[in-house]
């Protein structure tokens, strides 16, 4: 599929996905939140891709939120059906949408935040498996800041889980901005490597994801992402206990494995 504020290409099992907007530091406007929507429900059940990295385009920013002229735009884009409650709601799901689809897809996600990561950006980050950045990357839970509420596209949902209760109520509450340094002692990024080995870290992960066995890499997404939810600890072991089950007698049948000698791509791991 052809996009206009997108690009995305996938070799060796590994989609690269780019927001490509660097003039407006890679900020959502109408033609992208669409194309962003359509791009997530494709991959819900894509198979050829097994792994997704996402970065923006640009040296200066991840995606800085919403595009803030656009929203301003009484005639057109995000306000072209009007201003009412329905279409308020229904263009607010399109957002929401794109969180729920980054958790269910069956990809597991990096994102390579290489600039400002602000609102909407910060959604997305947090809605990856693993967030890598550079120093140049800065986190802004900025909702509040244009006045709406701190709490959106489940920023009320993962930052805390993320970061710790206190701190998630500061980020959301006062929208400050947070520093890579500050990102990655607080956990909000697994590493931080400069801004030109960003990228090639994020891919090199990537390729270690995408070696593995696909099942296993798919149905471990899975769990964790159920996982987020599950109320119990017992909850959780059944769902890894049913996984294994699954995973080893699949090993069994297709002669993997435990049925002789490990796959080359698994004897590094396991000499690890």
């Amino acid at each position: 599929m052809a996009y206009e504020t997108l690009r995305f290409e996938v070799e060796g099992g590994i989609g690269l996905l780019t927001l490509n907007r660097p003039e407006r530091l890679n900020a959502i406007n109408a033609v992208m939140l669409e194309e962003l929507n359509s791009f997530w429900r494709e991959m819900l059940t894509r198979y050829d891709c097994r792994v997704i990295v996402i970065t923006g385009s640009g040296d200066r920013g991840f995606c800085s939120g919403l595009d803030l002229k656009e929203a301003a735009n009484m005639s057109g884009g995000f306000a072209s059906g009007g201003i009412s409650g329905d279409t308020l709601q229904s263009g607010q799901k399109l957002f929401s949408d794109i969180i729920e689809m980054m958790r269910s897809c069956p990809q597991p996600v990096i994102a390579a935040v290489n600039g400002a990561a602000m609102g909407a950006g910060l959604s997305f980050a947090m809605a990856a498996d693993i967030r890598l950045a550079s120093p140049e990357a800065k986190f802004c839970a900025s909702y509040i800041n244009i006045g709406t509420g701190g709490a959106d596209m489940g920023s009320s949902y993962f930052l805390w889980r993320i970061v710790g209760w206190g701190m998630a109520a500061e980020m959301l509450l006062t929208g400050r901005v947070i520093e890579a340094e500050e990102a990655y002692r607080i956990g909000i990024t697994n590493h931080v490597y400069a801004q030109e080995e960003l990228l090639e870290r994020a891919m090199e992960m990537a390729q270690r994801m995408v070696e593995k066995s696909p099942l296993a890499l798919r149905m471990t997404k899975d769990a964790i992402s159920i996982g987020l939810n599950s109320g119990s600890l017992r909850d959780t072991l059944r769902l890894e206990d049913r996984n294994q089950v699954l995973l080893i007698e699949s090993l069994y049948i297709g002669g993997g494995m435990l049925a002789g000698a490990p796959p080359e791509s698994q004897k590094k791991d396991i000499a690890e």
